[in-house]
């Protein structure tokens, strides 16, 4: 495993053949833009090299940067075990697979890293920069719906393929969805479907919520999806208030909560502003308090175990989504959280999980498809049924790229057994209640196109 990281740069970059006048960039164009200085027929082609390079574009600052170091780690275990060291992780476990621990099509792999600082400008830059000076093939990262979409579309114009790491936005696979983006993560919609029976049955039908909600494209279409699934148990919705990413003091966000006449606060937050927002509610009261008979709650649609562990005690109780938890039984899970845990010394979060996840399908279907070819890639990708990596029965459906499978709803726990043992899974909602059509109108308005592979 090589990690070529400079600490003076957030993005780190490799030594570059130096080519002849014949393989300049025609008019000046940038060079995603133009055939391949090797002549091949799409972009980064690594030749007869002995390595092929991917890029990691994770945060490393702003509101997400826990969710990105953890990312991170998952991306340096995944990229070691493709090259045959350590234990093999879920290598063991997921099928059908064609992963041989010789690296990717008996390429040694290797990496680069950029910081996306939870900003979607910097996160095209970085992943730009990896294209270009790198000669990344593949792409992968984020912990913003936001970031994600934009290097998305990068990652189309390029003509590499993107495996996007944690983005929840219906719009990722919906209005803004691409032939050369794969997402393995769940989505605001299946999150909704999911929350919606479970708290019915933990709270009834009649219930006044009071939105919180992060103001770009994730926290849109949570609220939309959580919305529509609490009103459609009988719930009204009493005010959705936008509030800006990394905020970091929600205090004049959270004081007209009380006295709107909600008895229930939805957080669309994530990350540190989850943490903040979720803390300073409890701070305020609101669990203590009581509306028209009805004890205040709190809901948070998407949980993660890092956030848990960022709000301590302001999590017990408070119910939520997640798209894998370190504590599943099944085998996959296990592999998995005994490979981090032995790497790293604490489970990892779900972050960690679909990155994980997301590298060693990317070279999965490199080895099935028998090129780094991206429009061959993707084709491997696409309709893609396996196993034995955490969720259960998993599909990459082939019309817009999103993996559909199995959705756990958590909850807080009261008495927690360690600092990393915060959340119970109480339902495994089957993926049947949260698949939805591809024209579904929360979706709608955006077309694949088709591949492209920078020549």
């Amino acid at each position: 495993m090589t990690d070529k990281k400079q600490p003076t740069d957030n993005i780190s970059r490799r030594n570059v053949l130096k080519l002849g006048a014949g393989a300049a960039a025609v008019g000046g164009a940038p060079m995603f833009f133009t055939r391949h200085a090797y002549g091949a027929d799409f972009l980064n082609n690594p030749g007869d090299s002995g390595t092929v390079t991917l890029g990691f574009n994770v945060p490393q600052s702003g509101a997400y940067a826990d969710e990105g170091a953890d990312e991170l780690r998952a991306y340096k275990l995944a990229v070691k075990h493709l090259n045959g060291e350590g234990d093999g992780g879920m290598m063991n476990t997921f099928k059908p697979s064609a992963l041989t621990g010789e690296g990717i099509l008996g390429k040694k792999v290797e990496y680069v890293t950029g910081d996306t600082q939870t900003k979607s400008d910097a996160a095209r830059a970085s992943a730009k920069r990896m294209i270009e000076k790198d000669k990344a093939l593949m792409i992968t990262g984020g912990s913003s719906s936001g970031v994600a979409i934009a290097v998305q579309g990068l990652c189309q114009e390029a003509g590499v393929i993107f495996m996007a790491g944690l983005t929840h936005s219906n719009d990722t696979t919906g209005k803004d969805k691409k032939a050369n983006g794969f997402r393995h993560f769940f989505n605001a919609y299946m999150s909704g479907a999911a929350l919606g029976p479970v708290l019915e049955k933990a709270y009834g039908n009649n219930r006044n919520a009071y939105h919180l909600t992060a103001d770009y494209t994730w926290g849109y279409t949570t609220q939309e999806s959580v919305q529509t699934s609490t009103e459609a148990i009988g719930w009204e919705t009493a005010q959705n208030v936008l509030t800006p990413v990394g905020a970091g003091d929600f205090s004049q966000y959270i004081t007209p909560v009380l006295n709107s006449g909600a008895d229930t606060l939805i957080l669309n937050h994530y990350g540190k502003d989850m943490v903040n927002s979720l803390t300073q509610a409890i701070q305020f009261g609101l669990r203590d308090k009581q509306v028209d008979g009805n004890d205040f709650v709190i809901i948070v649609p998407l949980y993660s175990r890092l956030m848990a562990q960022g709000a301590g005690d302001a999590v017990k109780g408070i119910f939520g989504s997640t798209n894998w938890h370190w504590s599943l039984p099944d085998e996959g899970s296990q592999a998995f959280v005994k490979s981090f845990g032995q790497e790293y010394g604490f489970p990892p979060s779900q972050a960690a999980h679909t990155c994980y996840v997301q590298t060693l399908l990317y070279a999965d279907a490199c080895e099935r498809a028998g090129t780094f070819e991206p429009c061959q890639v993707g084709a491997a990708l696409e309709g893609f049924k396996f196993d034995g990596m955490g969720n259960g029965p998993t599909e990459y459906r082939a019309e817009d790229h999103q993996c559909f499978k199995d959705v756990l709803v958590v909850k807080g726990k009261e008495n927690p057994s360690s600092q990393f043992d915060l959340l119970e899974v109480v339902e495994v909602t089957p993926r049947s209640q949260v698949e939805y059509p591809v024209d579904h109108p929360m979706f709608a308005g955006g077309d694949l196109g088709t591949c492209n592979n920078g020549a």
